[in-house]
């Protein structure tokens, strides 16, 4: 007589514990040795996308002046390229949209505010890097753009 198996028999194949150990540490070894690679190349591009923006506004800056005679003093700031100036120097040729496509003053790559400071004749904006304070080295250092560059 034959008897019936309540249970297949399984050919129970699987990793085991040591070969997932050893996939583990080949992760790990590949993350230690591209991940700060990876970082270091995210910093540097934040740096070039801030100098990039800069610039922008440096020639929107530029644009401002060739229309209206003068920079904006740093009392009117960059918010004079979304909304004409109501304080002097007055700009008779303001560009009746703005200066700007968006409405709101673009951040640097660390989210924080450009500086940026003017008597009218000339202009500087400033980037405080990734540290966001004064000084520092390389991604943590100023980024600064002028009338000049």
């Amino acid at each position: 007589m034959k008897t019936k198996r309540n249970h297949p028999i399984r050919n129970e194949s699987g990793f085991s514990l040591i070969e997932l150990m050893i996939v583990i540490g080949i992760l790990g070894l590949l993350i230690g040795i591209v991940g700060p690679k990876l970082i270091s190349n995210f910093d540097k591009a934040k740096v070039e996308t801030t100098r990039v923006n800069m610039k922008n506004l440096s020639s929107t800056l530029k644009q401002f002046r060739l229309d209206c005679g003068s920079y904006p003093n740093t009392n009117q700031g960059m918010d004079a390229l979304i909304t004409k100036p109501t304080s002097a120097p007055e700009c008779k040729n303001y560009a009746p949209k703005g200066y700007l496509d968006k409405k709101t003053l673009p951040k640097d790559a660390w989210d924080v505010d450009y500086l940026y400071t003017s008597d009218g004749n000339s202009f500087e904006i400033k980037s405080l890097g990734a540290d966001k304070k004064e000084g520092g080295a390389d991604y943590d250092a100023d980024i600064t753009v002028s009338d000049q560059d």
